[in-house]
């Protein structure tokens, strides 16, 4: 191998490891970040975190400033508004896309991802039930097919943006059970089939839907004394609860 392509390879490298630490909020919200420290716990060189770190920055994961360096983007209830109407806007721009272009092709993958995702069970271990990773992963898929016919470049990236900003509410926040809540495995029914039916004022609305019930529940526990946005907290999510 080149070195240019062994150093490809080492960004690519620490900016999944970054983006997932990102993501799963190892790395807090708010959290300076100290470069030097990032190299040793990661074990990549300091070129590979930078470039690792200025990809993440254009993402909006990571914020800069001249004066603090690097930190992780902050979050807040007024943002989490805002994302999730802005997120509920692109994502039906490109569902919309989706479902007038897409084929057969497209609803065999729509199909199979909702397939597998149905026979994905949510919750994993006995008693405190936490979430299942290959639930989250099934789910993020399914969701990814619905869209993935949508022609446009930029409004698939800026799709991917706000759902990857999205989950990082997911996993923040206290212990919230709420085991009324809703009937998640309906909601994503009736999205499937409103899609495969190709009734678009009806899949947007059942979208639009979705998002703002995973807000509601997170802004209700906020309401409650739950901390969203506090630094050791985790949101673990039992049987009966389900977020988009």
């Amino acid at each position: 191998m080149s070195k240019p392509n062994i150093r490809k390879s080492l960004t690519s490298t620490a900016y999944e490891r970054l983006r997932r630490d990102l993501l799963n909020c190892v790395l807090r919200p708010g959290e300076r970040l100290n470069i030097n420290e990032l190299c040793q716990t990661t074990g990549f060189n300091l070129s590979a975190i930078r470039e690792a770190i200025s990809k993440l920055t254009a993402e909006g994961l990571i914020v800069a400033d001249e004066k603090r360096g690097f930190s992780v983007a902050p979050i807040s209830v007024s943002e989490l508004r805002d994302l999730t109407r802005v997120r509920a806007e692109i994502e039906n721009l490109c569902l919309r896309r989706a479902m007038t272009l897409g084929d057969l092709s497209w609803e065999a993958g729509v199909m199979a991802a909702y397939h597998i995702m149905s026979n994905t069970r949510r919750v994993v271990g006995e008693g405190a039930a936490v979430a299942n990773d290959a639930w989250w992963a099934a789910h993020a898929t399914y969701h990814r097919a619905l869209v993935c016919a949508c022609d446009s470049p930029w409004l698939m990236r800026l799709r991917d943006q706000l759902f990857d900003q999205s989950e990082r509410y997911r996993i923040l926040g206290t212990q919230i059970r709420m085991s009324k809540a809703r009937d998640v495995e309906r909601e994503h029914q009736d999205i499937t089939e409103a899609v495969l039916a190709r009734d678009a004022d009806r899949a947007t609305g059942l979208m639009a839907a979705h998002f703002e019930m995973t807000t509601h529940i997170l802004l209700q526990a906020d309401e409650e004394g739950a901390d969203l946005t506090g630094g050791e907290a985790r949101m673990l999510i039992d049987d009966a609860v389900a977020q988009n």
